[in-house]
């Protein structure tokens, strides 16, 4: 499995965990550290420790992945999980908006989440606006 098709499987567990404002940034012509940035929103402490948990068993037992480095596991306000080809990044909505970190590079397309078999994804009307500009 590539880095595009695992960040995509990491999308599609976060939704099926009901994450929202879920995104895939392609980064690789921007950063040098990883190809690809998975956003998503959990609603609270909780599922995010779910979307974290799901997306770490997902991957471990259908693409052999195993994160290099987990990173806020312990507040669960944002976590980070490091792939390396790609990033994972859990929030809790106030972090979300705080760090807005989907902005920081504006300039990535947006991989399409039907891709990744998401068809109907909740998005807030910030995250929503961004969504409009989806070039892949």
């Amino acid at each position: 499995m590539n880095a595009r098709e695992a960040a995509l499987l990491a999308a599609r567990v976060a939704d099926d965990k009901k994450a929202t404002d879920i995104l895939v940034q392609d980064v690789s012509e921007l950063l040098k550290v990883t190809d690809y940035f998975v956003i998503v929103t959990g609603a609270n402490p909780r599922q995010v420790d779910g979307i974290v948990d799901g997306i770490i068993e997902t991957l471990r037992d259908e693409a052999d992945m195993r994160p290099h480095f987990i990173e806020g596991r312990d507040e669960l306000s944002w976590v980070l999980l490091d792939f390396g080809s790609f990033v994972v990044h859990v929030f809790q909505p106030e972090a979300r908006e705080y760090y807005r970190l989907e902005t920081l590079w504006g300039d990535a397309p947006l991989l399409d989440l039907m891709d990744a078999g998401i068809l109907d994804p909740v998005y807030s009307d910030r995250v929503g606006a961004l969504v409009g500009r989806a070039e892949e």
